[in-house]
């Protein structure tokens, strides 16, 4: 009786745990079958907005010469003194300036600017500077856009060629050191130089002779990263042809490679050359720093276009494009690729005795109101450039927006040019994004510098706790 009971319950059991395991099946094929109510939980976030910190730009100084003491080869010296002009939005706090200290460099005194925020709202600042000179050894005209000091930035522009020279100035307007690591380009590819990592001290300039980064490049671009604190980066760049001085330019820096590159206001003054003429009046000069891509080099005069070019680029190869046989004239220069570029347009108005040259680089887009600041020169002129699809109506008001207001329009994938006052403060707002640049030019001067976007106050940020 016993054993018959066991298997009895036994098989009892085997019979219930079929049964659930049936009903257990049935459930889920039905559970499945059924849509079940959805629950989406958005993450938890918060929206913080930045306090305004203070706007502070830097300017490049003065124009300097190399190896004047015949004792000292290396010695660098000022030979003509900057002028500046700088303002804030009318209504805001007016800058404070201050001079950077240039060790080993006497009476070399590079301006800087700052202005605290007022409350809430950061205080727009800008300021442009310019000088020439005319001497043996150098001459020309030069003029720069004052700009904010950054961690990374691009220098395209320059040679260390025969009769090319130039000087890679730094400057470090804040309070605490900055390490500057320093990778040229050029055509054995992206090379670290010995002297490629730079100590700059707290409110101080130092000064770099490019020959020191790069011997005997004709297409020199550097990369500067820097850590501890952020620096103004710019490059004096000049020519001596066979003893004879053939100009000299200050070289702004570039914020950060990008597919699109637009070089309003490129002028041309000197009349076309001998077709295959060696010495090219204007030139681009392009680099990918790390993919290759081909790019699409478009010449415009107003909203016509000129010639068009595509240029193979090789990965961290810099190269240069004759633009051609250009007539005198203003012209814009766009360049378009597949992989992010950085580039400088070069120009000349001749090549002979009292002649000058100018390095325009990309213009950033201006997405909202900015200021303008016109340095003193010959002839100053504001261009804008519009990209393709529909026109842009711009305003330009005088006396850094407090004065009389001009409205302009800007064709579609074309450029307007305005006269300007030399030493005169602009606001600028336009409907859709332009890109805007200053130029001078005269009787042996040329220069140029691109409108940089308004440091506005620090976008919010999304915070997840």
């Amino acid at each position: 009786m016993t054993t018959t009971r066991s298997r009895w319950a036994t098989s009892a059991r085997l019979a219930g745990g079929t049964v659930a395991a049936v009903a257990l099946v049935a459930g889920t094929v039905t559970a499945a079958a059924v849509t079940w109510p959805a629950h989406e939980r958005a993450p938890i976030s918060v929206v913080a907005t930045p306090a305004p910190s203070e706007s502070v730009v830097a300017c490049p100084g003065g124009l300097l010469a190399i190896g004047r003491d015949a004792t000292l080869a290396g010695s660098v010296s000022v030979v003509a003194e900057a002028t500046t002009t700088v303002g804030t939005a009318a209504g805001q706090t007016e800058p404070t300036p201050e001079v950077l200290t240039v060790p080993g460099i006497e009476g070399s005194a590079p301006a800087v600017f700052s202005a605290p925020p007022a409350g809430d709202t950061r205080t727009d600042l800008a300021a442009a500077s310019s000088a020439s000179v005319s001497a043996e050894d150098l001459s020309g005209f030069a003029a720069a856009s004052c700009a904010p000091p950054l961690l990374e930035s691009w220098i395209v522009g320059g040679a260390t060629t025969t009769g090319s020279s130039g000087l890679l100035l730094l400057a470090n307007p804040g309070s605490v050191p900055a390490t500057v690591q320093i990778t040229a380009y050029g055509a054995a590819g992206p090379q670290t130089p010995p002297a490629g990592q730079l100590v700059v001290a707290p409110g101080t300039q130092r000064v770099v002779p490019l020959a020191g980064l790069v011997r005997g490049e004709q297409s020199p671009v550097l990369h500067l990263v820097s850590t501890g604190a952020p620096v103004q980066a710019s490059l004096q760049a000049s020519i001596t042809r066979t003893l004879l001085a053939g100009g000299v330019d200050q070289v702004g820096a570039i914020i950060a490679p990008d597919t699109e590159l637009v070089f309003p206001g490129v002028a041309v003054n000197a009349p076309p050359g001998v077709e295959g003429a060696s010495d090219p009046t204007a030139v681009v000069r392009l680099l990918a720093p790390s993919t290759p891509t081909t790019a699409t080099v478009t010449v415009r005069s107003g909203d016509r276009e000129v010639a068009t070019r595509e240029v193979p680029l090789e990965a961290g190869l810099p190269l240069e494009l004759d633009l051609g046989a250009l007539a005198v004239g203003a012209y814009s220069v766009h360049v378009a690729a597949d992989a992010a570029v950085v580039g400088g347009v070069w120009t000349t108005t001749g090549f002979g005795e009292g002649d000058d040259f100018a390095w325009h680089t990309p213009a950033p887009r201006l997405d909202g109101a900015t200021l303008v600041a016109v340095a003193a020169g010959p002839s100053p002129v504001l261009t804008l450039a519009a990209p393709a699809g529909e026109a842009v109506t711009a305003t330009l008001t005088a006396d850094a927006g407090a004065g009389a207001a001009q409205q302009v329009t800007v064709p579609a994938g074309g450029t307007v040019e305005v006269d300007v006052s030399e030493g005169a403060i602009y606001r600028l707002e336009a409907a859709e994004p332009v890109h805007a640049a200053v130029g001078f030019a005269g009787d042996g001067a040329l220069a140029a510098y691109p409108v940089w976007p308004a440091d506005a106050a620090a976008s919010p940020l999304v915070v997840h706790p």
